[in-house]
């Protein structure tokens, strides 16, 4: 049972946040937008109901990355908190590393390893796709 409102925060605790509900998703994605949005090889995503966040301090600095894609992090120390897909417009996805306690946080795929990096090895037993999840 996960307890809430779930709360997170930006490295420099600038954005802070809660969920009022609970993950319906979660995912490690390769895809090259998220790589560089990063710097990391991989982003583990979070999804929730896009109605649950609320910001409780500071406020996301937007930037359209892609047609239909919006990203949000802190303006002040960069950290990557979410995502937004017009196509999906109530989900809201949020990176699992700024979650408070992340072990609420559950992998269920890798997505795009078509971008993967070649140095990357998944061994592991998580729904594997070449995109996104259909």
């Amino acid at each position: 049972m996960i307890k809430l409102p779930i709360t997170g925060r930006c490295f420099c605790d600038s954005i802070q946040f809660e969920l009022s509900a609970a993950p319906t998703f979660a995912c490690h994605c390769h895809c090259r937008s998220c790589q560089r949005a990063s710097g990391a090889a991989f982003v583990t995503w979070v999804t929730f109901p896009a109605d649950s966040y609320r910001a409780t301090a500071g406020s996301l600095a937007l930037h359209r990355s892609s047609p239909g894609v919006v990203r949000g992090h802190c303006a002040y120390c960069g950290t990557s908190i979410s995502y937004t897909h017009d196509g999906r417009a109530g989900d809201i996805d949020i990176t699992a590393a700024t979650i408070d306690d992340a072990t609420v946080v559950v992998p269920q795929a890798h997505i795009w390893l078509e971008d993967k990096l070649p140095w990357l090895e998944v061994n592991d037993d998580l729904a594997k796709y070449r995109q996104r999840v259909t």
